[in-house]
């Protein structure tokens, strides 16, 4: 076993017994629910309620299978991050900068990879939501002003549950359970009132139809065309309709999670104190958290008998989280909200002045539009933004404490000064004084994109791609290095996750030459 470092500029881990796991039955259900409601929770927000719904208006259920090779593969992703958060209790992004060149060097690369976080898309969105109730309308280019002060009101609004809990981890679990709880709820009593068998069939089979791709019709238009079986017919590939492309990517780049944001896992179960994350310790809040301390590096343990049994019995926790909890939660995250846009969407007023909006409004001004009673129409109007609400401002939440814990975690490993001068319990002034700037730069950039929350997302998404393919390969580099050869990830959790860099950054190459670089060159 190996001292987990290959750079001489973060200390080697300490050595300490792993816990045992509590045995997983329904007795002990509050022990290994967790980390992946959080991951579902922040991850119902863009893909599930903007782009999933777009996609379905537009194409019907036939690319949903771009969202199931999407969670499949993240599936894989996060399993890696759990992994190495088990065996020695630190963030993966921690293990990033345990590797050659050193960690100058990989705090470069990461700061580049997270440039998309610095864009507040979800808060702008949910401000176009209040907005709505507000002016009891769908709003326009006109209403900017409006929507970007409730946008400052929002990110004020999404922090003040992060200063509260004991752990930041105790206040995410308990908002994005809630946020799962409602959003799920909504749709599902929606869909099955609501939505036609022909839709749901319509749905749920496009999860199973892979290879389906939008073309052009000849007209101008697009239709859904299966690659698979125009290759079988005309003995060529089809060509993909480029206008599409930016969506297509943007739509896989937010189902399930995508980015930075899947690494986040590493975090949350460490903070939850399973494996080894329990003898490190966590991000304390600013109320209540002064009994929370936080290593300044990770601890692992020695490979006895009963270290590897214990660690066999947390390897299930994570199974069971992802397998059960996480990946299912992002099939109905993904599939329920698009049910009831396809079931609604084609009854809204929403005029071409208003194309900026989110799917979310143009969902709910379809329902309140087609056909119900006023007083029912009136409610379930009311009703649908405020779902929109509680989806997108949670998650834009999450986005301002993964930002934050992302760098304060780099901060507080990497910096000898910071390790030799700060105690384990003054972590959160970091946390906080991170999370202070993050906030107001995003008061910037909701101003300067306040008009144009459908160019965020797209943005956000694509660029997300590259940094999940990029880190897929990172997190194979640190297990197979760093990890002793007990504990490593067999060839077929290598190879989901190496399959998962291949794909994005595949997409991520897709959207670079078929729209930007034309951009550049000037050649579109």
């Amino acid at each position: 076993m190996g001292n987990g470092s290959t750079t001489n500029s973060i200390p080697p881990w300490d050595t300490a017994d792993l816990p045992e796991p509590k045995p997983l039955s329904w007795r002990n259900w509050a022990s290994f629910i967790g980390p992946g409601i959080v991951m579902m929770g922040i991850q119902i927000g863009g893909g599930e309620w903007l782009l999933g719904p777009a996609v379905t208006a537009r194409f019907g259920g036939g690319l949903m299978w771009i969202a199931t090779v999407a969670i499949v593969l993240q599936v894989f992703y996060n399993l890696e991050c759990g992994r190495y958060a088990l065996y020695c209790g630190e963030p993966v992004f921690t293990g990033f900068m345990r590797m050659r060149p050193g960690p100058t060097f990989w705090v470069g690369v990461m700061l580049t990879l997270n440039l998309s976080a610095l864009v507040p898309g979800l808060s702008t969105h949910g401000a176009a939501l209040i907005a709505s109730l507000i002016l009891d309308r769908p709003p326009t280019l006109a209403d900017r002003g409006l929507i970007t002060i409730l946008a400052y009101v929002c990110l004020l609004g999404v922090t003040v549950p992060i200063f509260l809990g004991g752990k930041v981890y105790n206040m995410l679990q308990t908002v994005m359970t809630a946020k799962v709880a409602i959003v799920l709820g909504f749709c599902l009593i929606i869909g099955v009132t609501c939505v036609s068998p022909t839709n749901w069939w319509n749905v749920f089979s496009g999860f199973v139809k892979f290879g389906n791709v939008p073309v052009s019709d000849g007209h101008g238009g697009e239709v859904v065309a299966n690659a698979v079986s125009h290759v079988w017919q005309h003995g060529e590939w089809p060509t993909i309709s480029v206008a599409s492309i930016v969506m297509l990517g943007a739509f896989a780049g937010y189902a399930g999670g995508g980015g930075l944001a899947n690494s986040t896992y590493s975090n949350f179960v460490r903070d939850k104190g399973w494996g080894m994350g329990s003898q490190v310790g966590a991000i304390p809040s600013a109320v209540g958290g002064g009994s929370v301390t936080l290593s300044h590096v990770g601890k692992v343990f020695e490979l006895t008998t009963d270290n590897l049994r214990r660690w066999r019995g947390w390897w299930r926790y994570v199974l069971t989280d992802q397998i059960l909890v996480w990946a299912p939660g992002c099939f109905m995250g993904m599939a329920l909200p698009a049910l009831i846009s396809m079931q609604f969407a084609q009854y809204s007023t929403i005029t071409p002045e208003q194309t900026s909006v989110a799917q979310a409004i143009v969902t709910a001004d379809g329902i309140f539009h087609s056909g119900f009673s006023p007083v029912l129409a009136k409610v379930l109007w009311i009703v649908a933004l405020f779902t929109g609400m509680m989806v997108m401002l949670p998650s834009q939440m999450s986005i301002v404490d993964d930002f934050s814990r992302r760098w304060t975690d780099a901060i507080w490993t990497a910096n000898s000064r910071v390790r030799n001068v700060m105690q384990p319990h003054q972590v959160k002034y970091i946390y906080y004084s991170i999370l202070g700037s993050y906030v107001l730069w995003s008061f910037v950039c909701a101003f300067l994109f306040s008009n144009a929350p459908k160019l965020m997302t797209d943005f956000i998404a694509n660029f997300n791609n590259l940094a999940i393919g990029v880190t897929s390969f990172q997190l194979l580099w640190i297990n197979h290095c760093l990890l002793p050869r007990e504990v490593r990830p067999k060839w077929y959790h290598s190879a989901g996750v190496a399959s998962c860099g291949a794909f994005y950054l595949g997409l991520a190459a897709l959207v670079f030459a078929f729209k930007i670089w034309p951009m550049i060159t000037g050649s579109h």
